[in-house]
This record gives C-alpha cells, structure tokens and sequence, in this order.
C-alpha cells in the first residue's frame, strides 16, 4: 500500500498587530517564514508550500527556491487559507492528508512536523494535533497557555476531548500545551472549513472546538517541548538566540 499524499502549508499574511511585517523578520540570517519553510520541507513528508496573500512574502519565499502559492485577503483563519491553497495546488484532488504549519514557529523541528501525522495512522482520526507536557508551574494557569484534556491511549497519543484556556483537568496528573500544528484527513478539512463557527469555539476562541463539537475525531501526538512561536519583539529575539545556539552547535 501506497504512503498518503502529503501537502505541508505555511499560512502567512503581512498584518500581525504586535508584530509588524512579522513573517519577513530576520532570524538567522533568513525571513522568518522562509526558515520555516526550510524545517518543513527538512521533515521529509510532502510537498511544502507557503500560502500568503502578500506578494512581498510570495517573493521571499520564492527568492529563497520555496514554493508559494497566492490566496484571497479576506480569510478569517488559517485553516480557510490552506484550504484555498489545495485546491490551488491539487485541483484533482490528489492529496490525501494536509498539514496547517505555523509561518511563526521558525525553531520547530522537523521530527516535530513529522509527528503530526502519526496519529492519523489510525484511519478513525479526523484531525491530528501537538502537544507537550506543561513542565513550568505559571504556565498551568496561564489562559494564553491552551490545555489539552485527551484520554491516553496506545504509544503516547491521547484522544481530545476537549481545549481550554482553563487550568483543566483538574486533579493530580499532567497537564498539555497544546501545539497548533494540525494534519487533517483532506475531507476532514473541507468539511471543516464549511462549518460555522461553534458555541464553546466562540466563548474560549479556540478554534478546534468547532470540530470537536461537529464530532469530529482530534488525536494528539505528545511531543518533548513546545515550538517558540513569535508574536512579540521579545519573541523575536529570543528566536534569533536560539537559531545563533543552534548554528553554534552545528544544527
């Protein structure tokens, strides 16, 4: 049997209210959606493309020998712009699973993207996602921090129940960041896409709760560490340090 097809797409648009022009951000010598391009297509699962309604962004990334791919202004989320994307890139409908990279996670690792698709080895999985065990005590109550409340099962994967940015659930045991990196089963996501968006999904402004909700299957893979995600200068620089250890080390 034939592996899935695989299409890995990197959202990114111009206008990031904390943090102007942010997907063109130097780190380590490269825009930043250009080195998270570079991870993706370092994973090794597919064919990788950047969607992005700004033709400056379109430009980097093409610069840099990374395939774009442009889409509408208007879209309300990431997930609505990948999915114009495929359709963009596999009008025939060829391609089985798609993967939601986030265009701020310019230190992720490539075995990270990678693990997202291991839940779906199970074919009554929706949607798969990430998630690492919250290690630092502030971070349990941080309503920034969203928990994943999952049912374990077989090889470290759990079965969400439920998101929140409450400090759930509640008892002695582990808690999970959840990691915002999502593989969908190509139905899964046009069905999706196609759903308006939910009560709990509106009240915690999470948006896969809209899935959940619709019944929808979410496992979640349980990674070592969460991705720095890039959303202020201070992350910024903290990600530039980062990528500096990182050469420094030969990676």
């Amino acid at each position: 049997m034939l592996p899935p097809r695989v299409l890995v797409l990197i959202p990114a648009r111009m206008a990031a209210s904390r943090l102007p022009g942010k997907p063109l951000a130097d780190v380590g010598g490269r825009p930043m959606i250009v080195e998270v391009a570079r991870r993706a297509v370092a994973a090794g699962i597919g064919r990788v493309a950047v969607a992005t309604d700004a033709d400056e962004i379109a430009a980097a990334v093409r610069a840099a020998g990374f395939e774009a791919v442009m889409t509408r202004a208007d879209h309300p989320s990431g997930s609505d712009r990948i999915f114009e994307a495929l359709g963009r890139l596999d009008p025939a409908g060829e391609v089985e699973i798609v993967v939601n990279v986030q265009g701020d996670l310019p230190t992720i690792a490539p075995q990270t993207i990678r693990s997202a698709l291991i839940p779906l080895a199970d074919p009554a999985v929706d949607i798969a996602t990430l998630a690492a065990e919250i290690a630092r005590d502030e971070e349990r109550t941080d309503p920034n921090v969203v928990k994943v409340v999952g049912s374990p099962g077989a090889d470290g994967l759990l079965r969400a129940l439920y998101f929140t940015r409450a400090t759930a659930p509640f008892g002695a045991g582990p808690l999970y960041h959840h990691i915002g990196l999502y593989a969908y089963r190509r139905a899964a996501l046009a069905r999706f896409v196609a759903l308006p968006p939910s009560p709990l999904e509106r009240r915690e402004k999470l948006e896969q709760l809209r899935a959940l909700e619709a019944g929808m299957r979410i496992d979640v893979a349980v990674v070592e560490a969460v991705p720095l995600g890039v959303d202020t200068p201070e992350h910024l620089e903290r990600a530039r340090l980062l990528l500096a250890q990182e050469a420094a080390a030969g990676g």
